[in-house]
């Protein structure tokens, strides 16, 4: 038997329609016998196509609103019969089951109604059970039998039956059904997710997780590194939902170092006036407030102005013209924001290779969500850090209270440290990073390594004293001991926020009396691993 396999008869159920008709008449040009159901059959007859119902081949009316009408053995024998098997071939006849060759499908919109906020009744009604089942009888006998679940993949069906003289290729059919049991995984996943949220299981015996692919990226984070980009199907604004205005294709370092970024700086609603992130390796180099756009850009630019080179800005407010030109004057790999008005993008189109990203809107830092993090042998998986304070969260310890401009400063810093490497410390100074230390094995190395760059940054801006002289200073975690604390107050901050919560508390609080430092506890931490 030849491996192309003729298509005669071909079902079409589907509730997206796109593509539909003129599918169908493709298959009628090939002579093909179209079988459908409900809604697709109504389209198509009114399309001027002839099409039998399922109801006809299985002598049963669609039931039970709908619920009941793929699930019978005329269809899924005609999916499922073995064309090389007599044994099969002869119960077909025995029962008058006639082969089905093509199956396409496409499923109730479970996903987009959970989207739209639709109640728990709603979305089980959308729940597609006679779909899934068809898909994977289809898939299984790919040997016979081609199965469409994806309207992108008719063009792919009609040009291989054009080439084969109306027939399917078996790289086709495997490809096809690769994707089509795919399909039914994220469907399942996506139905067994919600329902978890749903009823409230917090940590279901299986956790499904699907993606759509997005991009195939030239490799990983490193060259030797396959890699591709999926979307998990949220409406987040984003580096997922970004629109790329102009410059290179994004690679797998730029997709994680921007979404580092734009996460960040949607921190800071419009009403906290202009915010600037600039990222680097997923850690901040520089993050800042300012008057106008260009203030807060410049100013993030100066907490370090080596690291900024070649790194990832994301901005709170739509790009204008004076800071692209700002931005311009230097390497930059990636700008996000929520717009850009013309002159902003008339200034980026000289930079061919500058990545400019359209989000519509910032992140909701609220929204509830799950992290995943791989291990070896498994997942680990958790709710994402959606913690933030106020002022009225904040404890203070020390005999010396912060000043209200100090108080302002240190929820600046705090929030920063939130989005930095563990172990983390930010030193802000009026509205703006003046020093960060990321991802160091001590907390006391990641205070000197922050001091000592507000110093060389001094130096090159021919300052007389490092940024950190009048400073604040926020610890993502505790400060075991009061080295660090101390450090800090070489470095001149006068203020400090930090979780509490160590044994040593007491004496870091009489370290900071001493040092005559104002401490705030917040009670909560942000490790960042």
């Amino acid at each position: 038997m030849t491996d192309m396999q003729p298509v005669r008869r071909a079902l079409l159920s589907v509730s997206d329609k796109t593509g539909l008709i003129d599918l169908a008449k493709a298959l009628h040009g090939y002579g093909v016998e179209l079988l459908s159901t409900g809604g697709s059959a109504k389209a198509l007859r009114e399309a001027g196509l002839p099409v039998r119902d399922v109801a006809d081949v299985t002598g049963f009316p669609e039931m039970m609103d709908g619920r009941v009408k793929t699930l019978h053995p005329a269809v899924h024998g005609g999916l499922l019969a073995l064309r090389d098997n007599a044994d099969h071939i002869a119960a077909m006849e025995q029962h008058a089951i006639g082969p089905i060759d093509l199956l396409v499908v496409n499923l109730y919109p479970f996903e987009a109604t959970v989207a739209a906020g639709a109640d728990y009744d709603t979305c089980i009604k959308n729940i597609d059970i006679g779909g899934p089942a068809m898909i994977r009888a289809a898939a299984k006998n790919h040997t016979f039998v081609t199965v469409v679940v994806d309207v992108e993949d008719y063009g792919k069906l009609l040009g291989d039956m054009a080439q084969h003289n109306g027939a399917t290729c078996p790289k086709l059919r495997k490809k096809l059904a690769q994707a089509a049991y795919a399909r039914t995984a994220a469907y399942d996943a996506a139905v067994s997710t919600w329902m978890a949220d749903a009823i409230g299981v917090q940590t279901p015996r299986r956790r499904a997780f699907a993606g759509t692919l997005a991009q195939t990226l030239r490799y990983g984070e490193n060259p030797h590194q396959r890699a591709a980009f999926y979307l998990d199907g949220s409406d987040r604004a984003g580096v997922a939902t970004a629109q790329q205005v102009q410059g290179k294709e994004l690679s797998y370092n730029n997709i994680n170092d921007t979404d580092a970024a734009f996460e960040l700086v949607s921190e800071f609603t419009p009403a906290d006036g202009p915010v600037v992130a600039i990222i680097k390796h997923a850690n901040p180099c520089g993050v800042a407030r300012g008057a106008t756009l260009k203030d807060a850009y410049t100013r993030a630019f100066d907490c370090d102005r080596t690291s900024a080179f070649g790194g990832i800005i994301a901005l709170n407010q739509p790009l204008d013209g004076a800071t692209a030109e700002e931005i311009a004057q230097i390497f930059t790999e990636v700008v996000i924001a929520p717009a850009a008005d013309d002159d902003a993008r008339a200034v980026f189109a000289a930079k061919k290779n500058l990545r400019l990203l359209i989000t519509n809107g910032l992140a909701d830092p609220t929204m509830q969500g799950l992290a995943y993090k791989q291990v070896s042998g498994g997942l680990l998986v958790q709710d994402k850090d959606t913690g933030r304070l106020s002022m009225s969260d904040l404890k203070v310890v020390t005999k010396k209270q912060p000043t209200d401009a100090e108080m302002a400063d240190l929820l600046f810093a705090w929030t920063v440290a939130k989005h930095v490497k563990s172990n983390a410390i930010i030193y802000v100074k009026d509205g703006a990073t003046v020093g960060v230390g990321a991802g160091q094995m001590s907390r006391v190395d990641s205070t000197r390594i922050a001091a000592r760059k507000a110093q060389d940054m001094a130096e090159a801006m021919g300052l007389p004293v490092p940024l950190t002289h009048g400073s604040v200073v926020a610890s993502d975690a505790f400060f075991p001991f009061s080295d660090g604390l101390l450090t800090a107050a070489e470095a001149g901050a006068t203020a400090v926020i930090q979780p509490g919560g160590s044994m040593r508390d007491d004496d870091v609080i009489a370290a900071a009396d001493e040092a005559g430092l104002a401490m705030v506890f917040t009670g909560m931490r942000h490790f960042r691993h």
